[in-house]
């Protein structure tokens, strides 16, 4: 890695909490001076302008903040498991990049302004709802999820549920919101449940996991 490749990713890691916390409209170039230790100029020389630099900021950080995530997830058997494996590390990991989502932060922030911004969240949020979707279509074609369920619909409302409560809990100063919409989002997860799935799992000494080891494909 050359001094120049170098001296740029250390801007985007240094500049990521700043953009998060106060936005691409409340972050300034000076603000960025000081938390580098660079001039103006010195800045420029990395990134022509500084919509260059919040959208190399926003792939840092939606990077940092995925790999967190979905860490260990493809270990996980079964699509309802993997459901509440990825639900549970939202609510128990804290965001690595101080301030919040940036998902969340970014798209509020370059709703209107900013339209290069705009489309990298929208490809992000495309790409999120991707991922649940898929895991909710191999439950149904593995017999674990009820066929009558629409992955689009799932996908979004847990999106749409863990991002609402992680601001209510930011507002409120308190982790109360994130464990009630945890709570919520376990319930919907056993009624998509396939009723076989759960006649397997109440089964008269039937073992945790034992009836969706049942239903995975070799």
């Amino acid at each position: 890695m050359t001094k120049g490749e170098s001296t740029r990713r250390k801007i985007i890691a240094q500049a990521a909490p700043i953009f998060n916390r106060f936005g691409y409209a409340g972050c300034s170039m000076r603000d960025i001076m000081e938390t580098t230790g660079l001039e103006k100029g010195g800045l420029y020389r990395h990134f022509a302008s500084k919509e260059k630099l919040a959208t190399e900021v926003f792939r840092y950080s939606l990077a940092q903040v995925v790999e967190v995530r979905r860490d260990g997830v493809e270990k996980i058997r079964g699509a309802v498991e993997q459901l509440r494996y990825l639900i549970r590390h939202f609510v128990d990991i804290h965001s690595i990049i101080p301030g919040g989502c940036p998902v969340m932060n970014t798209a509020i922030d370059a709703d209107d302004g900013n339209p290069t911004l705009r489309a990298l969240v929208q490809e992000a949020m495309r790409q999120w709802k991707a991922t649940l979707g898929r895991i909710v279509k191999e439950g149904i074609e593995q017999g674990e999820i009820e066929t009558n369920i629409e992955p689009r619909s799932i996908a979004n409302v847990i999106i749409s549920t863990l991002e609402g409560a992680l601001m209510i809990s930011r507002l409120e100063g308190t982790r109360v919101a994130m464990h009630d919409a945890q709570s919520m989002l376990e319930k919907i997860l056993n009624d998509i449940e396939s009723t076989s799935v759960r006649n397997e799992l109440h089964k008269p000494g039937a073992r945790p996991q034992e009836g969706r080891r049942r239903n995975q494909k070799p």
